[in-house]
């Protein structure tokens, strides 16, 4: 199986952005220091989690956060992931000293990126409640059944169990590590949602305390926070430049 091993977001407002979510998850942010490449590396305890990059003027996409799936041949999966339905929004390129990756969209346009990294140093898995990580991956589907069997197909991960919603629907309980271990979940998407997107969980110390942060540092709460089955407690919101987000903790 292929994991979720890094997260970005482009934005509008880099030091902004690097400002918010520094006091709002607890980042520690820092430019990444890599040649000719402005990029902002957001770590705890010194071990990079994710980053921010500019958005490039007039990118046909909003503000948004996205994540680098695992590769060993970027090429080959790029060609895969067409075959399969998806689409190919930025073909393969080099980052001198990084690693190689492409961007893709899933068969109803959920963008993601995949990568073959410089290094093949393995990242340890994150503990459950772990600041700073990345807690839970969510993909808001344009249709459930179809791009399950597309990421099924393309990166080998495993269907655990069904939660059924009522009127919302079935969310699927999903994993990407080989002990299938909760790795996420995914839903077609309600009609609100304007249009298929991953979102990313950032796991915090105590959810209320991180929505007054959120609050305080001009973002805005669309959803929560609420207790979810497990006992988690979860947010899902706006940053001050429009990218949607989500927190998870396991403190209220």
């Amino acid at each position: 199986m292929k994991p979720f091993f890094w997260y970005d977001i482009m934005t509008t407002d880099v030091e902004a952005a690097a400002e918010f979510y520094s006091s709002v998850v607890g980042w520690t942010a820092a430019d990444s220091g890599v040649p000719g490449m402005s990029y902002t590396v957001l770590s705890t305890n010194g071990d990079g989690r994710a980053g921010i990059m500019a958005k490039p003027e007039g990118a046909p996409f909003p503000n948004m956060w996205t994540g680098y799936i695992l590769s060993d041949d970027v090429d080959a999966d790029a060609k895969k992931a067409v075959k399969l339905g998806g689409k190919l929004c930025k073909p393969a390129e080099d980052i001198p000293g990084v690693g190689r990756f492409a961007v893709l969209a899933d068969p109803h346009g959920a963008m993601f990126n995949i990568m073959k990294p410089n290094s093949d140093q393995k990242r340890p898995e994150p503990k459950k409640g772990e600041v700073g990580t990345i807690g839970w991956h969510e993909l808001h589907a344009g249709d459930l059944a179809t791009d399950w069997a597309f990421y099924e197909k393309m990166f080998g991960w495993q269907k655990l169990r069904p939660f059924d919603m009522g009127p919302m629907g079935i969310y699927q309980i999903w994993s990407m590590v080989e002990d299938n271990q909760d790795s996420g979940g995914m839903m077609t998407k309600m009609d609100q949602m304007p249009e298929p997107i991953w979102l990313f969980y950032f796991t915090v110390d105590g959810i209320e305390a991180a929505r007054a942060r959120v609050e305080a540092g001009g973002g805005k709460v669309i959803m929560g926070p609420m207790q979810v089955p497990g006992g988690e407690w979860v947010l899902q919101g706006f940053d001050p430049q429009g990218a949607m987000f989500a927190l998870v903790s396991l403190a209220k």
